[in-house]
């Protein structure tokens, strides 16, 4: 038997029965920018997509790895394709009516700002301290009207009450252990990942709900 997708009709009036119309008209009108689709950004990817997001901007220059698969939202036989692909592949299945842009691209001083123009609300994924300095100074010197929601330790197997999220000021925020760091702990654990990922999402959400953090 084949089954068929909602109508755009009736996956909005779900998400509406679950979020309230007012909060789901400002989830669908919104633009969210994801910088690096790694543990972080593909399942903050997939958590806004689900949320009913109208809008991803899905930036990455790598390929899925094997290496990938034990905390990042990829499959099997994704092995080898571009990330902004595969994921965004995969978001269409579980939201088929969400706008996905994508850039394979590395981020750099030079392209940033184009590429995150559009974007209401910038989550900054990255591995590497640099890139992720890089990113968050530039949109906060920049791009003064966007928000910038950064991420600062996941690893190890610490435990999961001791990620937050801090409002470090009117437009920029910071979720992790703010200590905690993969060259010294060794390891990504996916559920410390991905609840590091679930803050960011999470607050995301709560921006364009305009319930902000004190």
């Amino acid at each position: 038997m084949v089954k068929l997708i909602p109508t755009q009709e009736e996956w909005y009036k779900a998400l509406a029965e679950r979020h309230g119309e007012d909060i789901q008209k400002k989830f669908t009108s919104a633009t969210v920018a994801i910088c690096g689709l790694g543990g972080l950004g593909s399942n903050i990817a997939v958590a806004l997509a689900r949320a009913g997001v109208g809008k991803l901007i899905l930036i990455d220059f790598d390929k899925v790895d094997i290496s990938n698969l034990h905390r990042q939202q990829y499959k099997a036989n994704q092995i080898g394709v571009n990330k902004t692909d595969a994921l965004a592949h995969n978001l269409y299945e579980i939201a088929p009516y969400i706008a996905i842009e994508t850039h394979c691209v590395r981020i750099t001083e030079n392209n940033a700002k184009k590429l995150l123009e559009s974007a209401d609300i910038i989550c900054e994924a990255f591995d590497d301290a640099e890139a992720k300095a890089m990113l968050t100074n530039l949109v906060l010197e920049k791009m003064p009207s966007k928000y910038i929601i950064a991420s600062s330790g996941m690893a190890g197997m610490g435990s999961a009450n001791v990620i937050k999220t801090r409002r470090v000021s009117k437009k920029l925020y910071i979720c992790g252990d703010e200590v905690s760091d993969v060259k010294v702990e060794g390891s990504l654990i996916s559920s410390r990942v991905m609840i590091c990922a679930a803050h960011q999402a999470h607050t995301t959400l709560r921006i364009l709900a305009e319930q902000f953090e004190t």
